[in-house]
């Protein structure tokens, strides 16, 4: 039997996590599986209001690759909506309109790229990238500032907001969540986080680790019962969203 660090390094480690909102399934289907055999982690939507409830449940979301043309609510005003209420996940935006006023249009609404059709997967993916990249790069500029969902951390004030309301965080919780947040996605496990925030001579049980984990959900999550953000991952660890 395969143990679980050897499960660990064995599993493909993703690149980073795309909303596909597409309503022609063929297209949808080829995109998705260019992305996923490239190493992304996709979900994918058929019209707007799928795509809003995706990323009201889903806050791991790196990229939004959005189709124009869409039933219900179209990419534009989904595009626009998202910006509104402050979503800041990049968005590439793709439509058979190619002229250079449809493409002043999708970025005026909030649109980080457009993308015309026909297009190449390579340069697709390389938009995504790209685009993944930067918002990456952007965390790291600006790192007095973690913003995850609706979580905002202020590392040098000691400060944590969530749903717009400051939470009051020991300082154990506090270092904990700002490893998380500094690393999203990353998958940590119990000795991870007892080196790295308890120190290598600490003495004790390693479900100390679980016990701050259960505290910071019931501070962080709607719904403790059932975490969006500190996600366990059976046999591994912990990671945010």
């Amino acid at each position: 039997m395969l143990s679980a660090e050897l499960l660990k390094s064995q599993a493909p480690q993703l690149l980073g996590c795309i909303l596909l909102v597409e309503d022609e399934p063929a297209i949808r289907d080829a995109i998705a599986l260019a992305l996923r055999d490239e190493g992304y982690e996709v979900l994918v939507a058929e019209d707007g209001h799928s795509a809003l409830g995706i990323v009201n449940r889903y806050h791991n979301i790196d990229l939004i690759v959005l189709d124009v043309m869409l039933p219900c609510i179209n990419g534009l005003d989904l595009c626009r909506l998202l910006r509104h209420e402050g979503n800041g996940v990049p968005v590439l935006m793709l439509s058979a309109k190619g002229s250079e006023s449809d493409r002043v249009v999708g970025l005026e609404v909030g649109a980080d790229d457009y993308l015309g059709k026909p297009f190449g997967t390579r340069e697709l993916i390389a938009r995504c990238r790209a685009l993944i990249r930067r918002r990456r790069n952007d965390y790291r500029i600006h790192g007095t500032v973690y913003k995850f969902g609706d979580i905002t951390m202020y590392p040098q004030e000691c400060r944590v907001m969530v749903r717009g309301d400051e939470v009051s965080l020991s300082p154990k919780e506090f270092r904990v969540l700002e490893l998380f947040m500094s690393q999203p996605r990353r998958v940590w496990s119990r000795e991870q986080l007892l080196e790295r925030i308890w120190g290598t001579d600490f003495v004790g049980d390693s479900k100390t680790v679980d016990v701050h984990i259960r505290w910071l959900r019931e501070k962080l999550e709607a719904d403790p019962s059932d975490p969006k953000y500190l996600v366990t991952v059976r046999g591994f660890g912990y990671r945010l969203g």
